[in-house]
């Protein structure tokens, strides 16, 4: 992977090309206009677009790709490392992180062949895939990785159905990983039946392996695609099955499932179980932390950064807005840059508190930052500022207008 700061090969080739060939950021952004068949952007929203893609905070959507060939009159595939992703044997972005070398390449390859050759270093990187995927997901989104990954997800359930022996466990824990992940973004595309098939799927293949974490999680994971949904009472239930297995899973995933719990609680206005469930519930992350590398790589988000924010959203519910926003505004002050779908949600349910209670310039504030990566990236986040916005309006503060226009700009930006 490269090194914090570092732009990956494809993004030093765009800023090398565009200074060699155009000149100006803003020579390219008006290159980009001249040559697109239909309507794009204003020329400064282009330019903060170029940045970040030059920077590698991104990768640009097939759109983007097209309109650099054109500009620079060269090939999409020779610009973006199209032509360079063979260099592993499976769909994946192109993360440096998950290169093979050659012999590991081969023996992977063989196995993809004949899936009853699959061997442990073969899982292994499969493993990796994952979770370096699991990473990127946090700041680019779910729509650019879920294909992907749905056919990493094919790959191994193929697999699974070939292995025999000790190995075959590993690869149908694998699955059940892949599945739940495939879940997670379905969810976040709101395809909610796909989650829930995939949730099925993924709990299905925990308890066909005895892996009674996975089962636990896949039991939040619905209990919080209940909570997304505003069924409070599902919410609480599924948490509390989630819970049935607390003897014999880490406390990171029982304390994920006690604080799912409390949010159903408190989704339902029911303040004393959702702080009560809350208090035990950051019991159990202290003991995580104790123990971290006891935990699923599944659980790499769950900290006391996290906890906070997930307190901050339990006293949202329960409108308690000076607490909420407190709450928020330090698990965000301590939430990685790289988290950007994260920070979209939980800056825009910062605004939200800051709205309900009364202080408009703040809710704009922690507000405008964030519509960018909202509309993005984060669907929740995007109507959640909407409904922001909404609510500076009928109080009539005169910053209603300036989120709403930010909105639409982000809206034109991003289409």
């Amino acid at each position: 992977m490269n090194t914090p700061g570092t732009p990956p090969p494809w993004a030093a080739r765009l800023r090398a090309e565009r200074k060699a060939e155009i000149g100006t950021v803003a020579d390219l952004a008006r290159r980009l206009k001249a040559v697109a068949d239909g309507p794009l952007p204003t020329v400064a929203d282009l330019t903060r677009m170029i940045r970040g893609w030059e920077r590698g905070d991104h990768y640009p959507s097939e759109r983007y790709r097209l309109l650099y060939a054109r500009a620079l009159n060269t090939t999409e595939a020779g610009l973006f490392d199209l032509d360079e992703r063979p260099a592993v044997p499976v769909p994946a972005l192109p993360l440096e992180s998950i290169a093979p070398d050659l012999d590991l390449y081969e023996r992977i390859t063989r196995t993809l062949q004949d899936p009853r050759r699959i061997d442990q270093g073969t899982v292994d990187w499969l493993a990796t895939c994952l979770a370096e995927h699991r990473k990127v997901e946090d700041t680019i989104g779910s729509h650019p990785l879920l294909g992907i990954v749905r056919q990493q997800l094919g790959i191994v359930v193929e697999l699974a159905q070939s292995a025999r022996g000790g190995i075959a466990d590993t690869v149908v824990d694998l699955a059940a990983q892949y599945a739940q992940f495939v879940a997670w973004m379905s969810l976040d595309i709101d395809d909610q039946a796909a989650a829930l098939a995939w949730y099925d799927r993924a709990h299905d293949w925990a308890l066909e392996i005895g892996d009674v974490d996975m089962a636990t999680t896949t039991l939040s994971m619905k209990a919080h695609q209940a909570w997304s949904a505003g069924n409070a009472r599902r919410t609480v239930r599924l948490a509390e099955a989630a819970r049935w297995h607390d003897g014999r899973v880490t406390p990171g995933v029982r304390g994920m499932a006690t604080q799912m719990a409390a949010r159903g609680h408190a989704l339902a206005g029911e303040a004393r179980p959702a702080r009560t469930l809350l208090d035990q519930a950051e019991a159990l992350i202290r003991q995580a932390a104790e123990r971290a590398d006891d935990e699923p790589a599944w659980m790499y988000f769950y900290d006391e950064t996290w906890f906070r924010l997930q307190r901050g959203m339990t006293e949202l519910h329960l409108s308690n807005w000076p607490k909420a926003a407190d709450l928020l505004a330090a698990g965000l002050a301590n939430l990685p840059a790289s988290y950007k779908r994260d920070r979209a949600w939980y800056g825009s349910c910062l605004a939200n508190a800051h709205a309900e209670a009364g202080d408009a310039r703040a809710s704009l504030d922690v507000g405008l930052p964030v519509v960018e990566d909202a509309v993005k990236l984060n669907r929740h986040a995007h109507k959640e500022l909407v409904n922001v916005q909404a609510l500076l309006r009928e109080r009539r503060s005169p910053h209603a207008d300036t989120l709403a226009e930010a909105l639409t700009a982000g809206r034109q930006t991003s289409g």
